[in-house]
């Protein structure tokens, strides 16, 4: 499926959204979790929160695909050239930490001596061997990474409130489902 010149198609849709509801529960949830005192409910948070990661990681892969094989909507004509090269290099830094965060955290997993356990049902390799050194390094480049990620789904959500209110564009229509039974 292709999209129009305007629009992105009904799978790049889906992947914006899944990957932004299961980005937003996962930090809340890492939040969270890293408060809790040493319990059962701790351990299953932090097992959720893998999963998550896991999950996202998959389908930032399965979206980076997509969207090398499929063309993006162009921006406006009527878009200044600075706004339109601070879209694309956000775009970028969010795919790239789309990946680097389930990395990091996953290689913090691992160098803890913490196996991951894809829903309880699929063991996942080390990425690294156990070394509590690496570990204490790798669990606040994690914790980085996730901030980064959340600092740039923020500033791309005060963008799209700009559109919406300062430039009075459609922007946030690309990206929404059609309700009208439109193609996408």
């Amino acid at each position: 499926m292709t999209t129009t010149n305007d629009r992105y198609s009904a799978v790049a849709i889906a992947f914006h959204w899944i990957l932004a509801i299961m980005i937003t529960a996962s930090f809340a949830v890492g939040l969270y979790m890293v408060s809790l005192t040493m319990s059962p409910s701790r351990i299953k948070l932090y097992n959720w929160h893998k999963w998550a990661g896991m999950t996202i990681l998959t389908l930032a892969a399965l979206r980076l695909y997509w969207r090398l094989t499929h063309r993006a909507p162009s921006l406006s004509a009527s878009m200044p050239r600075w706004q339109a090269f601070a879209a694309q290099a956000t775009h970028i830094a969010l795919y790239v930490l789309f990946f680097a965060v389930p990395l990091t955290g996953w290689m913090y997993s691992s160098a803890a001596g913490f196996p991951v356990v894809w829903f309880g049902l699929i063991p996942l390799p080390d990425l690294v061997g156990k070394d509590r050194e690496l570990a204490e390094l790798l669990k606040p480049f994690h914790w980085m990474t996730a901030y980064a990620l959340a600092s740039l789904v923020v500033l791309h959500i005060l963008a799209v409130v700009k559109h919406l209110v300062m430039d009075d564009d459609n922007l946030l229509g690309r990206m929404l489902p059609s309700m009208n039974g439109e193609k996408s």
